[in-house]
């Protein structure tokens, strides 16, 4: 009988060890849909819809590791960046208060909280609004402006400011939320 259950036990055991390597983790595979550009650099990836342009490195500023942008009209009404090593931080929490600091003066911070993020088991998104300067291309002075920074640590511990910004009624929510599942962390 101690044999019978030995054996039995020894299969519960093997098969539980089969079993967890089946599934997602925590953090999971990034999610990229179909016919969407990818800024890929060597701390973290990120999806962008159609409609948007990489940017080359003599365009976009010299503190993004890569940019897209989404033009109307001639103007910016939408730009996904990635800074990579923009602050010396220990964790995500402590990121986004470089993030944050790093936000223009005169915008409205709207939050911050915890994000999932694949490949991290900790990064933080930061909701933030403000008025466009009419600089630089973007919008007119005075459009309403929503931005989205998700920031963390990537696997060598140095840290990745994901900033979407996008004129308002230029980037649907679905879209933002697909733009940030879309996001992998190395």
């Amino acid at each position: 009988m101690n044999t019978r259950r030995a054996c039995l036990a020894a299969a519960l055991l093997t098969t539980a060890v089969a079993l967890t390597g089946c599934g997602s983790s925590g953090s999971g595979a990034a999610s990229v849909p179909d016919g969407w550009g990818t800024l890929r650099t060597k701390g973290v990836d990120v999806s962008y819809p159609k409609g948007y342009e990489e940017q080359s490195a003599a365009e976009r500023g010299r503190h993004n590791a890569a940019a897209a942008v989404r033009t109307e009209g001639g103007r910016k009404v939408s730009v996904i960046t990635v800074q990579l090593g923009f602050t010396e931080a220990n964790s995500a929490g402590q990121a986004a208060i470089a993030a944050e600091a790093g936000i223009q003066l005169g915008a409205k911070v709207e939050g911050q909280r915890d994000v999932e993020l694949a490949g991290t088991d900790e990064a933080k998104r930061i909701d933030f609004s403000f008025e466009a300067t009419g600089e630089d291309g973007g919008p007119a002075k005075g459009t309403p402006v929503k931005g989205v920074i998700l920031t963390g640590l990537d696997s060598s511990d140095t840290t990745f400011a994901i900033r979407i910004d996008a004129q308002r009624g230029t980037l649907p929510d679905g879209d933002l939320d697909r733009i940030i599942d879309s996001v992998e962390v190395h």
